[in-house]
């Protein structure tokens, strides 16, 4: 058995443990709200006894013992009435029940909806006894609520905790792979340096040189992106206009004649605190993917609008599009659409967006068969 089929097992048993466990703190404070229940109905009916003894005493009768039990009853809430329904004692409640009627009726029909009321015969008349949950009953009965509330709380800490830990894990692989990459890459590149040296030591065609520094000089900058994911980037005041055109101009460059691009921005500098190479990184993710998205023909448009304190960059292809419910899934690491891919660019977008660059990333507008429009959003400096 795998570990991971392993982990799955426990965490299924730890649920299942948890569950019995609420369960049965649950049944446990039911049962003891009906003994507390009984126990309340008990003291009644003695407290009913008692007031027949007193009243049906003759002048000779100790009733001290019977008295003792009428007045020690200080936690039921009760009301006693006549047959014709006027409250002649109250004890444990409102007291202004005495005066006023409507309001009796309503403490009455109250009390008669939690316990049935007592017969107590006085002297060949038939009084009635109405009583109501005590404050420790009224507790008990709200307390399965108040525990499945701090049950939520609990499983909600517990949750989050568990989403920090593994989103502080997979930041941890993020780094520790981006960091590894750069190294990688590192090695190789110093060597073509030092290659490209002898070639012009050699005479080589210039042109070809020329080319393959090119190349050197994309194979570094994909090793200072990946070295700037691995640590924390260092950003500066940038045109985001600029930098944007320029990423946009060289991805242009090098793409098919199909595609149909469209720039338009404001004709004035708008000052971002950005990290050029990850920000060129962002506009070639969200162009490439918009290509893929058109399967390499079709309309790409590049919009910068600019609002008071805000900035927005809208990527917009007449591509495949995307399901409203594959929105927020396609920034998910490991999401793709495409039979060969890894699904890790919009991630990474999004991860270079709104961590390092304090901003926000969204699909703005797609429809199956029509396109997309995704945005990314940035604070004005």
């Amino acid at each position: 058995m795998q570990i991971s089929d392993k982990r799955s097992i426990t965490r299924w048993i730890i649920i299942a443990v948890s569950f019995f466990i609420v369960v049965f703190i649950l049944w446990n404070t039911y049962y003891l709200f009906q003994i507390f229940r009984e126990e309340e109905t008990r003291k009644m009916e003695l407290w009913a006894d008692s007031m027949e003894t007193v009243n049906n005493a003759d002048l000779n009768v100790d009733v001290s013992l019977a008295q003792s039990i009428l007045h020690k009853n200080t936690s039921i809430p009760l009301i006693l009435t006549d047959e014709k329904g006027h409250v002649l004692k109250v004890a444990n409640t409102n007291e202004a029940i005495l005066k006023d009627s409507i309001l009796a009726k309503k403490y009455i029909e109250n009390f008669k909806a939690r316990n049935p009321p007592i017969l107590v015969n006085t002297l060949g008349d038939t009084q009635y006894l109405y009583y109501g949950n005590s404050t420790l009953l009224k507790v008990l009965k709200y307390y399965p609520f108040a525990l499945a509330l701090v049950i939520l709380l609990f499983v909600g800490v517990i949750y989050n905790f568990y989403r920090a830990t593994k989103a502080g894990a997979q930041n941890r692989l993020w780094a520790g792979m981006a960091k590894e990459t750069a190294h990688q890459i590192g090695t190789p590149l110093s060597s073509l340096l030092g290659w490209i040296e002898i070639m012009r030591v050699d005479n080589v065609d210039e042109t070809t040189v020329q080319e393959i520094e090119k190349d050197v000089k994309r194979l570094q900058t994909i090793a200072d992106r990946f070295s700037k994911i691995g640590s924390e980037p260092i950003l500066e005041e940038l045109d985001i206009v600029a930098e944007t055109e320029k990423a946009f101009e060289y991805l242009k460059s090098r793409t098919s004649k199909q595609v149909e691009f469209t720039f338009t921005a404001p004709n004035h500098p708008v000052p971002v605190m950005l990290n050029h190479e990850l920000h060129s990184w962002t506009i070639e993710n969200l162009v490439k993917n918009a290509i893929d998205a058109m399967r390499g023909k079709g309309r790409l448009e590049i919009a910068i609008a600019e609002r008071d304190k805000f900035v927005k960059i809208k990527v917009t292809d007449s591509g495949k599009g995307i399901p409203k419910s594959q929105f927020k899934k396609v920034f998910e690491p490991g999401f793709t659409t495409k039979k060969r891919g890894w699904g890790l660019g919009l991630s990474l977008t999004r991860r270079i967006v709104e961590e390092y660059h304090k901003g926000k990333i969204k699909v703005a507008y797609s429809e199956v068969g029509k396109g997309t429009t995704m945005q990314a959003s940035y604070k004005k400096v």
